[in-house]
């Protein structure tokens, strides 16, 4: 029984990587049947990866794009676990809170964006403000909800055992949103990225998306997906060996 589940589970850590074989066969196969310099197979993006890694344009745009992803979430997820927590356990602030929300949610990324540049011009601190205000709405919707689904029976147990602030908080809330917490990073690490692609291009000189904008006015086809594949590779990287590791730690004290 235990070979047959471990198998099981090898036979699943391997579906992945098959996958994406089997996306780069079809891929290939589909650039040679189509024979266009406007749909370059995967081995000539590739080699033009490499040659962007060598000549050290790509780690520099890439680094960039990435430190703005990371300031823009963790502001966003600051100030919106704030708010999602509160609009959990407050009623009033619930009500208070959820028509700025459904605005936020429904405003569309660009208009945000084109806004703060307008208003504080094309500086770095604008595409921060920018990024963050656009995924501040989806981390508070998110938390909330786990704010909600608190459960009372674990907090009457930490009055009844006088548990500190300090302690209540590591012990009875924290473990209960680590989940809502995940969903939160995971899913706002897609959406910053591709808020903070479109920022660059509309107003930085520097980055992916600045870089995106610079190849589509050459229809330099082979750098896009170069470019794209960069961070999706860093986004494979991230959840498999950040976001897949910390979900199976968060999820012990269930056990």
């Amino acid at each position: 029984m235990d070979k047959s589940l471990a198998a099981s589970k090898q036979c699943v850590q391997w579906q992945g990587p098959a996958s994406l074989v089997g996306l780069l066969v079809v891929w290939e196969a589909a650039a040679s049947v189509l024979a266009n310099r406007l749909f370059p197979g995967p081995f000539g993006v590739a080699t033009v990866l490499v040659e962007e890694v060598l000549r050290g344009d790509l780690a520099y745009h890439l680094g960039v794009s990435l430190a703005r992803v990371a300031v823009s979430l963790a502001l966003a997820v600051a100030v919106g676990s704030v708010l999602g927590y509160l609009a959990g356990r407050s009623r009033s602030a619930d009500v208070w809170l959820k028509p700025w929300i459904v605005i936020l949610l429904n405003v569309p990324a660009l208009v945000v964006v084109v806004l703060i540049y307008v208003w504080l011009g094309l500086v770095e601190s604008a595409l921060v403000l920018a990024v963050a205000l656009n995924k501040l709405p989806n981390v508070v919707v998110t938390i909330r909800e786990g704010a909600s689904r608190l459960d009372k029976d674990l907090s009457e147990m930490a009055e009844i055992y006088r548990f500190s602030r300090t302690s209540w908080l590591n012990h009875v809330v924290l473990p209960q949103l680590a989940p809502f917490f995940l969903a939160t990073l995971r899913n706002g690490l897609s959406l910053t990225w591709k808020i903070v692609l479109l920022a660059e291009l509309l107003g930085r000189s520097n980055g992916i998306g600045f870089q995106l904008q610079v190849y589509f006015q050459n229809f330099d086809v082979s750098r896009i997906l170069a470019y794209t594949m960069s961070f999706g590779m860093v986004m494979l990287a991230i959840e498999y060996g950040v976001f897949a590791p910390l979900e199976r730690r968060l999820a012990r004290w269930r056990r």
